[in-house]
């Protein structure tokens, strides 16, 4: 029987290594799925209930395997519903391929059933590479360029196949004109600067006396290099959330996370430096960086194209950070440890004693700041976190100690809701030996977590290690964005938008077979925890917390406190009794003097 072209795209995607496909099933790709079926599914179809869950899938699975990750869906809706987890990967630069149908040619452009203008819709997505496959011979060319694109730039790229096209017998190109030939595979090179440019990097940073880092994603194999620098140079080290699990938070001279959903420690150490190193990271929030103008800086980053654009740097050197780093050591002067690595230390000890107190401040039922610091030290050493959008982004940044080779991530820079679920899915994909815990708020699950159970369900037998606990945090509230109006302006909640209805998380797990639990009581989460961990199936945690916990940030304002707290006890004074303890430690650790 003849290879058809649909059948070449899968022998291709093999032939680049590439293992699992994340899509949903319709007729603008039926002449792949045919492809599938007789492939022997290889590479392995993963459903998922939807485009966009198929997207994050894919998006989960490159971010925690370091590899490729494809998604696939069919023309028209199919296509428009992959669009939020591509820009997920777009934004937080993760190698993603989408494969998708149209409407066969001879319909175009005459506003067929399913017909959009596909390569129009991906071009800002997908705007490192976006083509259409328009005849068999493109398509080896097409679709080595669109991997060779997505993992070369760290982007989502797509190629669009025509319903017909994929049917047809594949020709590959031939030796003549207009034929584009293609091969496989990719060597990478090792990106470093010269010496000179190495001799002033070191010049402005052995010049500085109280050196700060911001140490990023990029900086993911680096991680032996960054510690040597940050002893020689008795630095502190400020992660950005993307690059959390970059640096074990176990080293005294970590800060943790910076930005909105930061420490007070990386707060302090950015406002008190006078010498700023920052290593593989686009980290945007300027304001939390050192005042404008205040320190001599310097950055290293393996991608020209980002580089200078986040702080006025004195120097930017384009490198791999490991190999920089390594090429820096030898030309930076060993410093003596003195007060500045001294009060780093001590504020990241403080303000991990701080957390552990503000998890056990009473709450109504369960402190969510309790569910996630219960966890931290029974964390595997080789477990997977995944975080969705919401409240549990900032727990999830200021009560875990990542520590060994525990990977962690979220959506960083897109911040959208519903990635949780299907992040934990890819990465059980992605590494099917390793556990995953996934933390979610009711109002991502009712959005699309709850769906998405049904595709861990489907799956969760064939991973080696069949441990995928999802932490719900169950408060009937869009608390995130509760809080931030009751920070910013002063809002009491409006119910109308807010409030969401009261679902049994528990008991919809439990009907697909997973184990499941409720927790009503703090005193349940340490054994709920450890049975979770050592299940030998999936298991979600349906955890009823407190949506009156604020998630204050550490560099908030008087202003911010005061309207958060008016805006909570508007008109019910009674909640004061609940939660005094709890602004009280939030105010001592925020305000000047701990004017609570």
């Amino acid at each position: 029987m003849s290879q058809t072209t649909a059948d070449h795209v899968l022998a291709r995607l093999r032939e680049w290594g590439v293992d699992h496909v994340f899509g949903y099933a319709g007729d603008g790709i039926n002449g792949l799925l045919a492809a599938w079926a007789r492939a022997d599914d290889a590479p392995a179809f993963v459903q998922a209930r939807h485009e966009e869950m198929a997207a994050f899938e894919a998006v989960g699975y490159a971010k925690f395997s370091g590899r490729l990750g494809v998604c696939t869906a069919t023309s028209g809706p199919g296509a428009i519903h992959l669009l939020n987890g591509l820009y997920d990967a777009k934004l937080d630069h993760v190698p993603v391929v989408a494969i998708v149908g149209q409407t066969a040619r001879s319909a175009m452009g005459g506003s067929y059933q399913q017909e959009v203008d596909l390569a129009t819709l991906y071009k800002d997505v997908a705007s490192d590479f976006v083509e259409t496959v328009n005849v068999p011979e493109q398509l080896p060319n097409v679709l080595d360029r669109a991997i060779r694109t997505a993992m070369s730039a760290h982007a989502p790229t797509a190629i669009i196949i025509p319903s017909d096209v994929q049917e047809l017998e594949y020709t590959p190109p031939s030796h003549e004109f207009k034929m584009v030939p293609s091969s496989l595979g990719v060597r990478w090179p090792t990106v470093a600067p010269d010496d000179s440019a190495l001799q002033e990097a070191a010049d402005i940073l052995n010049s500085g006396e109280k050196v700060a880092m911001l140490v990023g994603q990029g900086a993911r194999g680096a991680r032996a290099e960054v510690t040597q620098v940050a002893e020689l140079l008795q630095a502190g080290v400020a992660k950005p959330l993307l690059g959390k699990d970059v640096l074990s938070d176990d080293l005294p001279f970590v800060t943790g996370s910076i930005g909105l959903l930061g420490t007070r420690p990386s707060y302090d150490l950015m406002q008190d430096c006078d010498t700023l190193l920052i290593v593989g990271s686009s980290f945007p929030y300027t304001q939390f960086l050192p005042e404008l103008g205040k320190v001599r800086a310097v950055q290293i980053d393996v991608d020209a194209g980002r580089i200078g654009m986040r702080y006025p740097t004195e120097l930017n050197l384009v490198g791999d950070a490991a190999t920089t780093l390594r090429a820096l050591v030898p030309m930076l002067k060993p410093r003596e440890r003195g007060s500045w690595r001294e009060d780093i230390e001590k504020g990241v000890a403080s303000w991990w004693e701080t957390m552990a107190k503000e998890a056990e401040v009473p709450a109504e039922p369960v402190n969510p700041m309790k569910l996630f610091s219960e966890l931290s030290t029974r964390l595997p050493s080789n477990a997977i976190v995944a975080a969705d959008s919401g409240s549990s982004a900032n727990w999830y940044a200021r009560q875990l100690r990542f520590r060994d080779d525990m990977r962690g991530s979220l959506s960083g820079t897109l911040a959208t809701m519903g990635p949780g679920v299907p992040y934990g899915i890819g990465a059980k994909f992605a590494c099917p030996d390793r556990p995953v815990i996934v933390f979610a708020g009711d109002g991502a699950m009712q959005m699309n977590g709850l769906a998405e159970l049904i595709t861990v369900k489907r799956y969760w037998e064939h991973w080696s290690d069949p441990r995928l606990v999802v932490a719900v945090l169950h408060n009937n509230d869009l608390n995130q964005v509760t809080w931030e109006m009751r920070a910013m302006g002063g809002s009491p909640k409006f119910p109308e938008s807010q409030t969401l209805p009261d679902v049994d998380y528990a008991a919809f797990a439990a009907s697909l077979g997973l184990a499941a639990r409720t927790i009503t009581s703090p005193d349940e989460l340490g054994p709920a925890w450890e049975q979770a961990l050592a299940a030998d199936r999936p298991t979600l945690l349906d955890v009823h917390t407190d949506p009156d916990v604020p998630p204050i940030p550490p560099h908030a304002t008087f202003e911010q406190v005061k309207n958060s707290a008016a805006a909570l006890l508007h008109g019910d004074e009674d909640r004061w009794g609940v939660l005094r303890e709890g602004i009280r430690t939030k105010a001592k650790e925020v305000l000047p003097g701990g004017h609570s």
